[in-house]
């Protein structure tokens, strides 16, 4: 009886086999999440384990940082600089010491010179400030005053004088309205009032020559020869026949 009984109990003893191959399933089962992998080799007969190759700390702290949501940090913006009319080379044209001067031309021949004039104008008339324009066509005593501000150098306008500092062409002047920079230098410019224009000559700045009417002459009647009376230059106007308007200028 007792040897029966030990060959029953002997019975559901597992054998090696099944012993192996219930290591490989619960190594699979476990190991199935971590990344590794249990297979049988069947040349050798024996069972070989993949573990994982260990990460290098470098590669550690990039899925670390890939992992982690970055923080957006809005930092305070630093003031800009504005310039200063003492930044600006001295260059003072005659009347401009507390005054904006503008030195431009309605002559037409030269497109671009043109177009730089009247886009200097445009932003110049937007600040609703008091500008003194200088036209160089409507008159060349303009013109020889705006080179001997420029130490003798023949410039072409546009060029804008704010109390006696030149700020510089139509780049300059352009560059400095899209920086947020050209509004500053106008401080302590008195403005213009809007849609006034001058009751003198209505902007235009000049005025047809009285004495002689725009041509230039003026007849000397002191003087005769025969029939025919002596003419002279008149000394009133310009090489065009004009004077300064007396109101705005």
């Amino acid at each position: 009886m007792k040897g029966g009984r030990f060959l029953k109990k002997f019975k559901f003893i597992p054998s090696i086999t099944h012993l192996k191959q219930g290591i490989v399933l619960q190594l699979n089962q476990n190991c199935h999440g971590h990344g590794i992998s249990v297979f049988k080799d069947q040349d050798c007969k024996t069972n070989i384990i993949n573990l994982p190759e260990p990460v290098k700390e470098e590669e550690e702290k990039a899925l670390e940082y890939y992992d982690v949501v970055e923080e957006e940090i809005s930092l305070p913006d630093e003031e800009e600089e504005h310039p200063c009319l003492t930044d600006f080379e001295e260059k003072c044209p005659p009347g401009g010491e507390d005054s904006v001067i503008f030195y431009t031309t309605s002559m037409r021949g030269i497109r671009k010179t043109f177009e730089d004039c009247s886009s200097v104008r445009f932003l110049l008339e937007s600040f609703k400030i008091k500008v003194y324009e200088r036209d160089v066509a409507m008159d060349m005593e303009f013109r020889e005053e705006l080179w001997r501000v420029m130490g003798g150098n023949r410039v072409i306008p546009p060029k804008l004088f704010i109390k006696g500092r030149l700020i510089g062409g139509a780049d300059e002047v352009v560059g400095l309205h899209e920086q947020g920079k050209l509004k500053k230098l106008f401080e302590g410019i008195p403005s213009n009032l809007p849609n006034c224009p001058c009751s003198g000559c209505g902007n235009m700045r000049f005025l047809v020559c009285s004495n002689c009417n725009g041509s230039r002459k003026v007849y000397n009647s002191a003087e005769k020869e025969g029939d025919n009376e002596m003419f002279m230059k008149c000394h009133d106007c310009n090489e065009n026949g004009l004077v300064k308007c007396p109101v705005c200028c």
